[in-house]
């Protein structure tokens, strides 16, 4: 699945639905792989999302990857220290 544009608390509804369902489209252990290399901006309600979601599919059993992360996405992963949290790689691995 991959994310386009604003990951904020204006599309926080919209990206919420969308990752559920596509989580619960999942089989049993299977992964889902988050491409967060077109995101724009993140504030905080991104970022609880992307908790939201993390914890949702662990929960189910299931895995969340997260890919290709924009510049956007490692400024707020660095900025609240979040990077090993979410297993992301470090600023030298950005999405150009």
């Amino acid at each position: 699945m991959q994310i386009e544009g604003e990951l904020t608390i204006y599309r926080a509804a919209e990206l919420r639905s969308s990752l559920q369902a596509a989580l619960a489209g999942l089989a049993e252990g299977a992964e889902l792989e988050l491409d967060l290399a077109g995101v724009t901006e993140m504030d905080s309600a991104g970022v609880q999302l992307l908790m939201a979601a993390q914890k949702s599919a662990h929960a189910a059993q299931r895995g969340l990857r997260l890919v290709g992360l924009s510049a956007a996405v490692l400024e707020v992963f660095e900025t609240l220290d979040l990077a090993a949290h979410f297993g992301a790689a470090s600023s030298t691995q950005a999405a150009a």
